[in-house]
């Protein structure tokens, strides 16, 4: 009986499970015949340009690289590193306006700078573009009505996109993910992007009026993005991108209960829209420590957890595994403050080994390092991080 009960498993071992199945897999709270891995199938999971370069130079490839994500400045990474780190997921994003790019200007200091579709001024640094203007300068409700928003219905935005997502369905065996495509994060991110994070604090304390407009505003705007979106590729998606930061360094950026009164009856009415369109599952994207919110966002339908951010306070995978991993599936985990840029290569396997040990049991989890590659990641970082994970991440079908 030992032989044959052996021999039944070298058989589902042999059968290797494609990416989007051993991805459902996962989701579904079932061990695959690996934990799946991801590298740019999300905007929060991607690598910067230099990174991306960097790499490309050192594995000798010929390579010229697109930015998918110009304040991250992220590359769209190349196919043949996908290949070799084994990545699961490609994502399908809507496009912006026919004819619109962001125009880089330069202002009186001689910094580079450009606007984006809702009036935001981004400004060059040496990596990436950081915020330095808000627009909406007063709390006028007549103002806000007439405030300029993204248009969804402008020419261009949905061409080709449904295509795209079918052929990837019908032609490939990855796991599909609807990329973040409306112009802006979520909903508390967008607002204090439009007015400033000191001003839409006073605003939800002294101004309730205000800021809830305002976010009723950007959430009319959201949901019509994603009313289209879906309907173009719901049918053919795994899963559902989405983010908006609640956390920092030490603790929530906003409070558990201003994020209750405000942000949260109105992405759990954003996230019914999506799970009336699509079977996906929907992966949420928060920077920080953001514990004191993960029950809130299960009650309201969020599947995935992304990044995991473990030097956070109160971002334990141990723990975080022991209390949600039967009702959240993770994604991500593996420090990018300093054992990324700054460990040796058989320092980041060990954490990848420590992270799978504690995170790949009964499913439930995608590995990804917690946020984007930088720019400052040696190339042997990266080879190490996804070589550890496809070295660590088999599952044991031996009983």
């Amino acid at each position: 009986m030992h032989r044959l009960h052996c021999a039944v498993y070298q058989i589902l071992w042999d059968a290797k499970l494609n990416p989007r199945e051993r991805v459902e897999a996962s989701l579904a709270h079932k061990e695959p015949d690996r934990v799946p891995i991801d590298l740019g199938g999300t905007v929060c999971s991607g690598i910067h340009v230099v990174a991306h370069n960097n790499l490309t130079q050192e594995l000798g490839l010929q390579s010229t690289t697109k930015i998918v994500d110009m304040v991250q400045q992220l590359a769209c990474p190349d196919k043949r590193i996908l290949t070799k780190f084994h990545s699961d997921f490609r994502p399908v994003y809507m496009k912006p306006p026919k004819g619109w790019n962001p125009v880089e200007q330069l202002d009186e200091s001689g910094r580079s700078y450009f606007v984006d579709e809702w009036g935001i001024k981004w400004g060059k640094n040496p990596y990436y573009y950081d915020m330095i203007d808000h627009p909406i300068k007063e709390p006028d409700m007549s103002a806000l009505a007439e405030y300029p928003c993204p248009d969804v219905k402008a020419p261009g935005r949905m061409d080709g996109v449904r295509e795209e997502a079918k052929r990837l369905f019908e032609h490939t065996d990855f796991a599909i993910v609807a990329g973040v495509s409306a112009p802006g994060p979520g909903l508390f991110e967008q607002a204090w992007w439009l007015r400033g994070l000191p001003n839409f604090f006073v605003d939800m304390m002294s101004r309730p009026e205000y800021a809830e407009a305002l976010l009723d505003r950007i959430l009319d705007v959201q949901m019509r993005f994603y009313e289209e979106y879906m309907s173009a590729v719901g049918p053919y998606i795994q899963v559902v991108e989405w983010g908006d930061d609640y956390g920092m360094q030490t603790g929530p950026l906003i409070s558990p209960a201003l994020f209750r009164k405000f942000i949260k009856p109105r992405v759990a009415k954003f996230l019914s829209l999506i799970k009336s369109k699509t079977s996906g599952k929907i992966f949420f994207h928060s920077c920080g420590s953001i514990y004191p919110f993960i029950e809130d966002l299960i009650e309201i339908g969020i599947d995935i957890l992304n990044p995991i951010q473990p030097l956070a306070a109160n971002m334990d995978h141990v723990r975080l595994k022991r209390e949600f991993g039967t009702r959240l599936c993770f994604h991500g985990g593996l420090d990018i403050q300093r054992l990324l840029p700054q460990g040796r290569p058989e320092e980041v396997k060990q954490g990848v080994k420590t992270l799978l040990t504690n995170m790949a049991p009964q499913g439930g989890y995608i590995f990804a390092p917690a946020h984007n590659i930088q720019a400052d990641v040696p190339p042997a970082n990266i080879i190490a991080m996804f070589e550890a994970a496809r070295q660590y991440g088999e599952y044991s079908l031996d009983p």
